[in-house]
């Protein structure tokens, strides 16, 4: 019987990894390529050894060789965090342009159908809320977070263009904070942040006054829902996350409680350019895909919260 190849780039990331075993699950075969830079190969150790999944190290800005037939390949090479991308600004913007050609050439070489991994943050800082996949974003192009933003911005066009011009099968997945096992706690978001401070019994940091919101997507969620929209029809973007929105402050009190930590909440300066709401209109997603997140937050933070007491440094 054959078994389908998909292609996994950044597949020793957080996102990446779940979606090589989720792949995995439905009987593909997997090759995952990734640089390392901020992927992490102990994401992907449990595969070794399984016939069906190879791991490639590689630079996707380069030329990529792979031989043999390929049916999917799934983009998701790229610095995702603030500070990975604020470390590593070229490379981010690299990834985005130089990489998302080679990765679409190889897509036209191949014939298969590419997904690329775009995100909330092609919104900038929304003044349209919650975020429709028809609003064009708010982003501020020389700013600190612009390397990320308007990388993933060229991707997407990129991404048409090669879908328009040259009839490669595209789809386009704009993630929205997503979290669970397998996220770095050094990697600068909120959620890794706040659950590192509380069980080392630090002070949580809120930036700004806290009035910001975020929308957190449990990690199977959003797996499930790149999956169908991998299958389906669908060329146009598509929001995937969890539309459950809550601001920063009540989320610092929520980790407090669920960790039990004695700390207390301490404020800084909101950084340049920063959100002030997030929040995705998933209504395509449930139409398009019969897709809406099952994973309530007190659930999944449990889950996360396990992960991370067993990574964690006292």
């Amino acid at each position: 019987m054959y078994k389908p190849t998909a292609v996994v780039t950044g597949g020793a990331g957080f996102l990446g990894s779940h979606l090589c075993d989720r792949l995995l699950a439905e009987g593909f075969k997997v090759i995952c390529v990734d640089n390392l830079i901020t992927g992490n190969i102990n994401n992907i150790s449990h595969l070794s050894g399984n016939e069906n999944f190879s791991f490639v190290k590689h630079d996707i800005t380069n030329y990529i060789f792979l031989p043999g037939r390929i049916d999917y390949i799934l983009h998701f090479a790229s610095p995702a965090s603030p500070i990975d991308y604020l470390k590593l600004p070229i490379q981010t913007l690299k990834v985005g342009s130089l990489g998302t050609h080679k990765v679409l050439g190889l897509a036209k070489e191949k014939k298969a159908r590419m997904l690329l991994a775009s995100t909330s943050e092609v919104y900038g800082d929304p003044s349209v809320h919650p975020q429709t996949e028809d609003y064009w974003g708010n982003v501020n192009p020389i700013g600190p977070r612009g390397v990320y933003d308007e990388a993933k911005r060229f991707a997407e066009a990129m991404t048409m263009a090669y879908h328009r011009y040259h009839g490669v099968e595209t789809r386009i997945v704009r993630i929205f904070n997503t979290y669970g096992p397998r996220m770095r706690l050094d990697d600068g978001r909120v959620l890794p942040a706040f659950v590192g401070q509380a069980l080392r019994g630090e002070d949580l940091t809120v930036f700004g006054d806290g009035s910001q919101t975020r929308s957190f997507c449990f990690v199977s969620d959003l797996v499930d829902g790149i999956y169908k929209l991998l299958l389906s029809n669908e060329t146009n973007p598509v929001n995937i996350g969890n539309p459950a929105e809550i601001t920063i402050q009540q989320f610092a009190e929520e980790i407090i409680k669920l960790t039990g930590a004695k700390t207390k909440i301490i404020y800084k300066e909101l950084p340049e350019d920063d959100p002030k709401i997030r929040q995705p209109n998933i209504e395509k997603a449930k139409k398009v895909l019969g897709w809406m997140p099952k994973v309530d937050r007190s659930e999944g933070l449990k889950i996360t919260l396990e992960y991370f007491k067993k990574v964690i440094t006292p």
